[in-house]
């Protein structure tokens, strides 16, 4: 209940910032290659416990897949990930949105030398260029 809470009051405290300004955040641990947990450090000093970030506009394979390939990918795009923005780090979080499911945010991620993670993950065929809707399979 406390997430469903405090998400939303993060979004909202991020709308009132400029959205090109960056949120600090720590990596907790990764989830899949898309998506990771962090503590967000808000202006005032506020640290937001256990937010999950999805990487805006990628969509990398699901751990779960539906064939052995998409499962292997998945495996590669996670640790990728985590090569990354390796727990412990800090990244900054731009654009911030609220994001389909309660207690994630959907935001652009920049690792500590300034890089957009999700278009390194692009760069390197581990995910591709996601703009919501049906998501295309990685089996075929």
């Amino acid at each position: 209940m406390l997430k469903r809470i405090i998400v939303p009051f993060f979004i909202l405290l991020c709308g009132i910032c400029n959205n090109s300004m960056a949120t600090p955040a720590v990596v907790k641990y990764i989830v899949d290659g898309d998506t990771f947990s962090a503590t967000v450090k808000l202006q005032d000093g506020i640290e937001i416990m256990s937010v999950r970030v999805r990487l805006i506009n990628i969509d990398t394979p699901e751990i779960h897949g539906n064939c052995d390939y998409e499962i292997k990918m998945a495996q590669y795009a996670k640790q990728r990930l985590g090569e990354l923005i390796p727990v412990g780090s800090t990244v900054e979080l731009k654009n911030v949105k609220n994001d389909k499911y309660m207690g994630r945010i959907d935001a652009n991620v920049y690792d500590s030398i300034g890089r957009d993670v999700g278009l390194v993950l692009i760069s390197e065929k581990v995910g591709r260029p996601y703009s919501g809707g049906k998501r295309q399979s990685w089996c075929d």
